[in-house]
């Protein structure tokens, strides 16, 4: 196990190069809509996929995605997961976001997953931010057929988009009482099942109420699992939940951001399948003097190492892409789903402030650091890669620098199995 490098940071190439951190409906009978006057025009194919813009920092094992804020972070991540210069670069549609809700935006990460693959962008309220608006016209979506043809999958805005696109609005609906959280969360659970023609047998179940950091992780298990997230209020189950989990008959339901649920809660989650928490206990009795950045830190881990047979990440091992996102920027997590389930599928670490990796967090990259030995020489080795999201306000270029020593292949002693046979006399 091998700790961190203390500061000052050892001298370390870092490349300061152009990455894409600039460009940082109803699912029922409704047919799609053209884009309506007043919407920016489609620009012709770039013929480069880096914009104009942000200047970010790569080093050997990591690469920052992103810039000042969450717009920002979703449009160079969808601009790095799909370039958009060939048909095999270009999504089916493209989601568009209301960043002022996140409900929306939390449950709206399973559609970067099967069958959609969708890339996420920011609207804020009914405006297109620039970088949302520069992704739109240059990831050149090539319409879901299972949505009539729809480009662009509007929730909770009416931002103006690209005249020649389709767009379908999702209509939310409402809750008796008003949990629109519910309400949402099962309306984009019905647009799922009208893309895969079959109704879920796993969901991910987020306490509402929770520190919007601890519910983070949620994204990117839903985006690698395909399972919908569904949220719940203080109030227990609203009644678009439970129409949700009764019709799918006995489901699996894994928690996350769960430490300060009650019992009767979960009582009445386990009355319509089997309950495992993917989550922590960081939340839950917290001693004097923690801060609730150190418990999503521990949390995310948990996330990450959680499996249940076929769901989850369960990485207890070398060999795999890593989020690393701030605590302090919820939507970085919906941002960054694509990369969830695309590439090298990561799941999403947290630091809980941009200067340093956390300890729970070095420890973790301790754990599943890449080795090689004389059995098992470098080039045969497996690696772990980092994604770095947002800027240096969000993660500085010295735990960026740290994440990278983290992440580095170091020679391991070889084991029993790897050993070479003793010579003959």
């Amino acid at each position: 196990m091998r700790a961190l490098p203390p500061r000052p940071v050892p001298r370390l190439l870092l490349a300061v190069v152009l990455v894409l951190g600039s460009a940082a409906t109803s699912c029922g009978k409704g047919a799609a809509r053209q884009a309506g006057e007043g919407a920016p025009a489609l620009r012709a194919l770039s013929k480069s996929p880096t914009p104009p813009g942000a200047v970010s920092i790569a080093t050997k094992n990591t690469i920052r995605l992103g810039g000042t804020d969450a717009a920002s972070d979703a449009a160079a991540v969808a601009r790095a997961v799909y370039p958009g210069l060939t048909p095999a670069t270009r999504p089916q549609a493209i989601v568009l976001v209301n960043e002022r809700s996140w409900a929306a935006s939390l449950a709206a990460s399973v559609l970067a997953g099967v069958p959609l693959g969708a890339p996420l962008l920011y609207a804020d309220g009914d405006s297109l931010p620039a970088p949302s608006a520069q992704a739109l016209g240059a990831l050149h979506p090539t319409g879901s057929a299972a949505l009539e043809g729809a480009q662009v999958i509007e929730i909770g805005t009416s931002a103006p988009v690209p005249s020649s696109l389709r767009v379908r609005q999702l209509a939310l609906g409402s809750e008796p009482g008003g949990d629109q959280a519910a309400a949402i969360s099962a309306a984009v659970e019905r647009l799922l099942q009208a893309l895969t023609g079959r109704t879920p047998r796993s969901f991910i179940i987020v306490p509402s109420e929770a520190p919007r950091s601890l519910q983070m992780p949620a994204a990117g298990l839903a985006a690698e699992s395909g399972a919908p997230i569904l949220l719940l209020g203080a109030r227990g189950l609203a009644a678009a939940t439970s129409s949700v989990l009764a019709r799918a008959h006995r489901p699996s339901l894994y928690l996350v951001g769960d430490s300060s649920l009650g019992a009767s809660a979960r009582a009445a989650l386990a009355s319509y399948g089997r309950v495992s928490s993917a989550s922590s206990e960081a939340g839950a009795n917290r001693p004097a003097g923690s801060h609730e950045g150190a418990d999503a830190v521990k949390n995310a881990i948990a996330v990450s190492r959680f499996g249940r047979g076929a769901f989850g990440w369960n990485i207890h091992e070398a060999g795999h892409g890593l989020v690393f996102a701030s605590a302090s920027r919820p939507l970085d997590a919906p941002a960054a789903a694509p990369l969830s389930a695309h590439g090298d599928y990561a799941p999403l670490l947290l630091l809980e402030g941009a200067g340093s990796v956390p300890p729970a967090l070095a420890h973790y990259l301790s754990d599943i650091e890449p080795g090689y030995s004389a059995a098992v020489p470098p080039v045969r080795a497996v690696y772990n890669h980092g994604w770095v999201i947002g800027d240096e306000s969000a993660i500085s270029a010295h735990a960026q620098a740290e994440i990278d020593a983290a992440l580095e292949v170091a020679p391991r002693s070889p084991s029993p199995e790897e050993a070479p046979p003793a010579a003959s006399e």
